[in-house]
């Protein structure tokens, strides 16, 4: 029996869902959640095989979602939008669903999803999170705190810290580690607002108080809230060019 969870803002899709998949038998759907809060929460207790995930969602949305797990699911998703699609495919979504959904597209999605589950019940989609599969920037960041879910908006944000696998955010209430690499930050992020001043710094330019010289080729940024930080030659470029210096 392979355990299934449905994920959407959207009670008329998700019964939809849930009548397309009356065939299979050999689907148990275990949870249904009304955005990416409660489906964090459901595949954390029931572990399933596979969710269908919409995209766009009240409080935490279907990507911010994903990248709070460390053990991913198949995801199949459904949405209202395209745009999503071929960053999702290249991410290695199983598939991607556009409502209004039909039987034999659905039907598609499954034999798709039921062939590779004979090789592999649980997909890892670690590349996903690592891909910038949405549009625009994020006005946010979401972590794991004690078993909590904390979404940081990027306004509190004082700087961000390079930590081997993870990133160290430091904010107004707080520092908070994340797992996640900097580059993928940084790319998440408005490049007007962030500016990667070094390998291990990324800093709000709102923070930005002075710079000063420190050793041949390279500064330290003073920040208001208090902290130091080390700019490289190729972080003075980019504060320079944003700043217009």
């Amino acid at each position: 029996m392979h355990k299934v969870i449905l994920i959407d803002d959207e009670p008329l899709a998700r019964q939809l869902v849930r009548t397309l998949l009356k065939p299979y038998g050999e689907i148990e759907i275990v949870a249904e959640c009304n955005d990416g809060f409660e489906g964090f929460k459901a595949i954390q207790q029931y572990q399933p095989n596979l969710v269908f995930l919409d995209v766009q969602m009240p409080r935490v949305n279907g990507f911010e979602m994903l990248e709070l797990l460390e053990d991913t699911p198949s995801v199949i998703f459904t949405t209202a939008f395209d745009e999503y699609a071929l960053k999702a495919f290249e991410a290695h979504a199983m598939d991607y669903l556009l409502k209004p959904i039909t039987r034999e597209r659905f039907d598609k999605a499954m034999q798709k999803w039921l062939k590779h589950a004979e090789v592999n019940q649980k997909t890892q989609m670690q590349n996903l999170v690592q891909e910038k599969v949405y549009e625009g920037y994020q006005h946010r960041v979401v972590v794991k705190d004690q078993g909590m879910i904390r979404i940081i908006p990027a306004h509190d944000i004082f700087y961000i810290e390079a930590s081997d696998d993870y990133v160290k955010i430091f904010t107004h209430s707080g520092n908070y580690l994340k797992k996640s690499t900097l580059s993928h930050i940084e790319n998440s992020l408005d490049p007007k607002q962030f500016v990667r001043v070094h390998r291990s710094y990324l800093i709000p330019v709102a923070q930005l108080l002075r710079i000063e010289p420190y050793e041949k080729d390279s500064h330290v940024a003073l920040l208001h809230c208090g902290a130091k930080v080390s700019v490289s030659k190729s972080g003075m470029s980019k504060l320079k060019e944003l700043l217009g210096w």
